[in-house]
């Protein structure tokens, strides 16, 4: 037994070794975030992490392959341009569905939101209205169409829509702000995309801050519009192509197709449109109008230049009614479904996230392995090189042209957008060239709604047509504010900024979410909502205080000899206050809780089955066997 003791020793006497850090800070897991950004070796000193990949192949030269190599690397590079092609056609079908499945949860609240006039007399509200509604419904068309439809029945003025168009710029950037969320795995990739796509946001942000209190105060964009409209003789022209809807369409309509024109309807105050589901049901009609007789109080109410008679002290007269024929139902796969609205949409919000997610991935699992070698020399060349001197200063006017002629062809800023936010992460384009792209493509997609409201009938084709023009307006005079010289591309450095704190917390992505696109647009609704009075005395010491934080910054960090000592840092401050780590470790601890409170359990679970095996086998053992390990087991325990 002596020779047993001795081995059953030696375990005990190992001490396990106590880090310095792990024993200062003992409440800090292992896996925080705090500690991962410590250990980035990207983030070392002389490394700017904004650089651009070197896309290296570390695969065999075509020289050195012989004739079956070569085959199967042509097959192969084959086999993955048709998957990267169907799995972005996924994509795209997903954003489309995506789009359906919000206007399915929120649509009829859309259309409530916008039946409020009293609210969009507002400027403030209405541009928070137009963030929330193209949240909602996940596309800036369906919400620009609503302002149309409301303009051209009068329920809303021009000048009063302007604001709403504005909002709906901003809202329709939170698509492609959650697809950079998708790419959270890699530190670097993250900060990439977050970027890319938050630069959008930035642009729409500023370019709002500083032409909506020039609108309200000048009405320009009204004036300047109406302008353009009176001087011109413009007809009614054909609709816009619709180039994504033939290519999407075949797989989307057997999934789900909608009725827009309820939510129209809700907003313009139709009654009958309240009681409507969304889901389109009955996919081919017809109307048929007939001449029908009916009764009337008198022969004063008889219908002007119909017949009119008297019979047993009853006046009858004709009467066209248009009556509406069911002819073939629709193919998708909720058309027999007996559920309601919401249920249908929270289903496809679940599928089409899903789906999202995964067509991302592997899109971007794909553009790795392909983006190799040569190739990716000559598209990183292509896409980030610019004129040579002294036309360097087109390229990007050139980026302008083709993001307005992309988002043209697919007809969706949202589309685009999204599909170029994985290129940034992975390094293919620079921010700085996803930049013009973004803002062409803010361009492009007002052209698509300048030409449907050229289709609009002739007495609603100037008020449409004007709030179309206001949209493209804006868009330019933003790209004139935050554009043509390089120092004023704000956006670019708020955007790279936001991507280095997402990277290091990447928690805060979905709290930036939350802030900008919900909370924000409903607290300042609830107070316009309040009455002006309680918007001002709340809105103007909020904005005083963003604005003085700000100020003291930027001089802490140019020129902090001019502050006072006590402002010169922000450490009098408590630190949750000035500081981001107390919070990463609550989140931290939060998600570890988590973690052990569903995932462990099932680990002892299994621990305890395993456990019980070994039990069970040791009666069938050498009894001196099951005793030395009975010894080992217990002295590893302690």
């Amino acid at each position: 037994m002596a020779p047993l003791c001795e081995k059953a020793s030696q375990p005990v006497t190992l001490q396990p070794e106590i880090d310095a850090k792990d024993a200062a800070e003992p409440g800090l897991p292992s896996h925080s975030t705090v500690s991962l950004d410590e250990k980035e070796p990207e983030e070392e000193e002389g490394e700017d992490p904004w650089d651009l990949p070197e896309l290296q192949d570390n695969g065999v030269k075509w020289s050195d392959l012989d004739t079956r190599g070569k085959v199967l690397r042509v097959l192969t590079s084959t086999l993955k341009l048709v998957l990267l092609l169907g799995f972005l056609y996924l994509f795209v079908c997903s954003l489309d569905v995506l789009s359906s499945s919000f206007q399915l949860v929120g649509g009829k609240a859309a259309g409530d939101i916008f039946k409020d006039n009293a609210v969009l007399s507002n400027p403030v509200a209405g541009l928070v209205i137009g963030v929330l509604v193209t949240v909602l419904v996940q596309s800036s068309s369906t919400s620009s169409s609503i302002v149309v439809s409301m303009v051209s029945s009068g329920l809303l003025e021009v000048r009063s829509a302007v604001p709403i168009i504005m909002g709906a710029n901003i809202g329709t950037s939170v698509t492609n702000t959650i697809v950079a969320v998708m790419q959270a795995g890699d530190r670097n990739e993250f900060r990439r995309a977050f970027a890319g796509a938050t630069v959008h946001d930035f642009f729409n942000w500023l370019s709002v801050l500083v032409l909506l209190p020039l609108e309200v105060a000048s009405g320009f964009l009204y004036k300047l519009t109406k302008l353009i409209i009176d001087s011109f003789q413009i007809q009614t022209g054909a609709d816009a192509p619709d180039l994504l809807k033939v290519i999407t369409e075949p797989l989307t309509k057997n999934i789900i197709e909608l009725d827009s024109s309820v939510i129209s309807g809700i907003a313009t105050g139709d009654p009958a449109a309240r009681n409507k589901s969304l889901i389109k049901i009955w996919c081919k009609t017809q109307k048929v109008t007939n001449l029908v007789n009916i009764t009337v109080p008198g022969i004063a109410n008889c219908t002007p230049d119909a017949l009119c008679w008297v019979e047993n002290n009853i006046t009858w007269t004709e009467q066209n009614q248009t009556e509406t024929i069911n002819l073939k139902k629709c193919t998708h796969i909720f058309v027999h479904a007996d559920l309601p609205d919401l249920a249908v949409g929270l289903i496809l919000l679940a599928l089409s996230l899903l789906a999202l997610c995964t067509c991302l991935i592997l899109i971007v699992k794909l553009l790795n392995s392909m983006l190799k070698g040569q190739v990716a020399v000559v598209i990183k060349k292509v896409l980030n090189t610019d004129f040579p001197f002294p036309f360097g200063w087109l390229t990007g006017y050139l980026a302008i042209i083709v993001g307005a002629g992309m988002t043209f062809i697919v007809q969706s800023s949202s589309v685009f957008t999204s599909a170029i936010t994985p290129l940034v992460g992975i390094g293919v384009i620079s921010i700085e060239r996803a930049y013009p792209l973004t803002l062409g493509s803010n361009i492009g997609t007002t052209t698509t709604a300048i030409l449907a409201a050229m289709a609009s009938p002739g007495e609603t084709l100037a008020n449409s047509l004007q709030i179309s023009l206001c949209h493209f307006v804006f868009n330019i005079c933003g790209i004139l504010l935050w554009y043509p010289i390089p120092i004023t591309r704000i956006p670019i450095r708020l955007a790279k900024a936001l991507g280095n704190r997402t990277a290091k917390y990447r928690w805060f992505a979905a709290l930036y979410l939350f802030l900008c696109f919900f909370l924000f647009p409903l607290s300042v609704l609830g107070l316009s909502i309040a009455g002006w009075q309680v918007l001002v005395g709340v809105g103007v010491p909020v904005v005083v205080l963003v604005v003085f934080v700000i100020v003291v910054n930027i001089m802490q960090s140019r020129c902090p000899r001019f502050l006072p000592s006590c402002l010169r840092s922000w450490d009098f401050l408590p630190k949750p206050l000035h500081s981001f780590k107390p919070w990463d470790r609550k989140v931290t601890l939060a998600m570890t809780f988590c973690r052990t409170r569903c995932c462990c359990k099932c680990c002892n679970d299994e621990e305890k089955d395993e456990m019980k095996g070994d039990e069970s086998l040791e009666v069938y053992d050498n009894p001196a066997l099951s005793i030395e390990d009975e010894g080992i087991v217990f002295a590893t325990s302690l």
